[in-house]
């Protein structure tokens, strides 16, 4: 399993009964999870202390039923700055476990810009959320197409660029359904070196447009491919859909880009590192591509 051994503001101190115990800076907070499936003591003081605590409610939905937290607040991770804000539907506007991939490919995108410092390294974020991974990848070095069909998400990620000190860094900023979006960049004649996903389960563009994973992903795979330059770096899919088995995403993503380009996608489980319990809590997969 990947995670992070480099978070310091974020701690995942325990879980029981279906909640998650966590440390944002110095805000603790209780949420649902439903991989928790699991009942254990609760030893840790903090379950009694927490500044938010967010419970699902029977009709559906939930709210948060302890709100003893600021409206905004940052945390920090490596060089990067993100404002958190605790949202109707128990997130935070941060995702801790996809740390690891950010390490991953700005790794990459250094290195290639080590062994070629003239070199543009361009790099296409879709789905793009709150932009943690295109603050890591700006960071990094690499030139940023991101893409979300949320303005107000949009607007959130702009802030976190310029909270990490990004803010002239290349990044474009685009509200568009990213399926359209690819269509039109590759009428353009656009490439990009290296791609990064983070698709939904299910969701609705601007316009109203459906997306359904099972149904959308491999179509929408084919597209992107289109979109690789000839010396790509990477592809990295998340997926959190439970239906779908990481390993059919992986072999989506070899049929679509080995055929091309060749290499191997790896797919492997994301995790967060519980404290109280030393095991490791599973957060969605993710496959990498490399040439």
């Amino acid at each position: 399993m990947r995670y992070s051994q480099n978070w310091k503001d974020y701690e995942l101190l325990d879980t029981a009964n279906g909640e998650r115990l966590e440390r944002w800076g110095d805000i603790i907070l209780i949420r649902p999870d439903p991989q928790i499936i699991w009942d254990s003591e609760r030893k840790d003081p903090r379950w009694k202390k927490a500044h938010g605590v967010y419970r699902r409610s029977k009709s559906g939905g939930g709210k948060w039923v302890v709100s003893n937290m600021p409206d905004a607040w940052c945390i920090n991770y490596g060089e990067l700055k993100f404002q958190l804000r605790p949202m109707g539907f128990k997130h935070t506007g941060l995702f801790p476990e996809q740390a690891v991939n950010w390490d991953w490919f700005s790794d990459i995108i250094r290195r290639a810009k080590a062994e070629d410092p003239e070199r543009e390294i361009r790099v296409l974020n879709l789905f793009a959320y709150t932009g943690g991974a295109t603050a890591a990848a700006a960071n990094a070095g690499a030139s940023v197409c991101h893409v979300d069909a949320s303005k107000g998400m949009v607007s959130w990620a702009r802030e976190n660029a310029q909270l990490s000190n990004l803010a002239d860094k290349p990044i474009r900023w685009i509200v568009d359904d990213c399926k359209k979006f690819v269509e039109r960049e590759i009428r353009r004649g656009n490439k990009y070196d290296g791609i990064i996903m983070d698709p939904p389960s299910y969701g609705r563009g601007p316009s109203g447009e459906i997306w359904k994973m099972e149904n959308n992903f491999y179509p929408f795979l084919l597209e992107v491919g289109k979109l690789l330059t000839d010396s790509p770096l990477f592809v990295i899919i998340n997926s959190y859909t439970t239906g779908l088995a990481p390993s059919a995403v992986g072999y989506a993503s070899d049929v679509v880009f080995g055929s091309t380009h060749g290499g191997k996608t790896e797919v492997g489980e994301l995790g967060l590192p519980v404290r109280s319990s030393g095991l490791m809590l599973p957060c969605g997969a993710a496959g990498r591509w490399m040439p």
